[in-house]
C-alpha cells in the first residue's frame, strides 16, 4: 500500500462533521423586503428661496438581484429595487438599478457568514402631489449576514442593512428635492447555483494492518492531544517496535484559516506534541524527525480561510 493510499485511508473515521460555508462560485440569484427609514427630506423653492423639510414615515423597501461569485469570496451583482415612505400630504416612491460588489468572511464559522460591498447605480425618484418622476445618480453601502441552510447546498438565508443615497437635486417645476437618505433593513433568501452536495463520512474505518502510517487529528487552532489521539500515537509507538525501521517522521500540518506564519507555528506545536507523546510510549527521541508544513500539505484541497478538519493534522510515518 502507497503512503498516499495509507493516510487517505486513515482518514475515513466516525467523527461528525459540520458543513463549512463555502465561498460561492458562480451565478447566484437573491431577494429581500423589509422596512425603508428615510432621513428629513428638504426641499427648496426655486423662486423665493426658502426651505421646507418633510418627515416621511417608515416604509417598504424591495430587493431582486442577479450575482457572479468568483469563488474567492468576492462577488458583483446587478440589482432592481423599489421603496415606498408615506408622509403628510402625499407619498414617495423610488426604484432603480445598482450594480454591486460585495465580499464575504468565509471561514469564520460554518453557521453564518458576515459580508460587507457597496454599489452605484441610478434611481427614479416619483412624488404623488406633483406626479412627476425625476432621475438621479445614487449610492449604497451594504453590510449582512448570511446564513447557510445546511439540508439544502447553495440556499441561504440573508439579514442585511442598506443605505442608499441620491446624488444632486431634482427639480419639480417651482421646488428642487435637495438630499434623499435612505435606511433600509432586510431579510432574504439567496440561492447560488452549482453548489456542491455535502460530504458523504464513512462510519467505518478500513482494516489495515501492520499499520505504518498515522493520521493525528486536531481541534480548530488547538495543539493539546485528545484521548483518541493518545490512542492512536500509543499504537503507532507499539506497532513501530514490530517492525525494523530507521526513522519515524512527524509531520505537523494546519487548515488555512489562518495566515500563513500562524499556521508555520501551530502546525510545528502539533508535531512536537505528537513527538513527545510518542517519546512518552517508549519511542527513542533520537529516532523521531519533526517537521511543519503549515498550511502548504493539504490533504483536504480547499480554498483560503477554510475551517476543514481533515487537514488539521499530524503525520506518523513509519520508514
Amino acid at each position: 500500500m502507497t503512503l498516499r493510499s495509507a493516510l487517505l485511508a486513515a482518514t475515513m473515521v466516525a467523527l461528525p462533521l459540520a458543513a463549512n460555508a463555502q465561498p460561492i462560485d458562480g451565478l447566484y440569484i437573491g431577494g429581500g423586503a423589509g422596512v425603508n427609514f428615510m432621513q428629513q427630506e428638504h426641499f427648496k423653492s426655486t423662486i423665493f428661496g426658502g426651505t421646507a423639510t418633510v418627515n416621511p414615515r417608515a416604509g417598504f423597501v424591495g430587493v431582486l438581484s442577479l450575482g457572479w461569485g468568483f469563488g474567492n469570496g468576492f462577488r458583483t451583482e446587478i440589482e432592481g429595487n423599489y421603496r415606498y415612505n408615506s408622509a403628510t400630504g402625499g407619498h414617495e416612491q423610488k426604484y432603480g438599478a445598482m450594480g454591486n460588489v460585495l465580499y464575504d468572511f468565509n471561514g469564520l464559522s460554518p453557521m453564518v457568514v458576515p459580508y460587507i460591498g457597496g454599489g452605484i447605480g441610478y434611481q427614479a425618484e416619483r412624488l404623488s402631489g406633483v406626479n412627476q418622476t425625476k432621475g438621479s445618480f445614487a449610492y449604497q453601502a451594504i453590510g449582512g449576514f448570511a446564513f447557510p441552510v445546511a439540508s439544502a447546498p447553495g440556499l441561504a438565508i440573508t439579514a442585511e442593512y442598506r443605505f442608499l443615497g441620491l446624488t444632486g437635486n431634482r427639480t419639480y417645476g417651482t421646488f428642487q428635492s435637495t438630499d434623499n437618505y435612505n435606511h433600509s433593513l432586510l431579510l432574504g433568501i439567496r440561492y447560488a447555483f452549482g453548489a456542491p452536495a455535502a460530504a458523504v463520512v464513512v462510519t467505518q474505518p478500513p482494516v489495515v494492518a501492520p499499520a505504518r502510517s498515522y493520521l493525528v487529528f486536531f481541534d480548530w487552532d488547538k495543539s493539546n492531544l485528545t484521548d483518541r489521539a493518545r490512542g492512536i500515537i500509543r499504537d503507532a509507538a507499539a506497532n513501530s517496535a514490530k517492525v525494523a525501521y530507521t526513522k519515524i517522521d512527524v509531520n505537523g500540518n494546519a487548515d488555512t484559516s489562518g495566515s500563513h506564519v500562524y499556521n508555520q507555528g501551530l502546525s510545528m506545536r502539533r508535531a512536537v506534541a505528537v513527538a513527545n507523546e510518542l517519546v512518552k510510549d517508549g519511542v527513542p527521541k533520537a529516532a523521531i524527525a519533526i517537521t511543519a508544513s503549515g498550511d502548504t500539505h493539504l490533504l483536504v484541497p480547499t480554498g483560503p480561510g477554510v475551517r476543514e478538519p481533515q487537514n488539521r493534522r499530524v503525520e506518523i510515518v513509519i520508514r
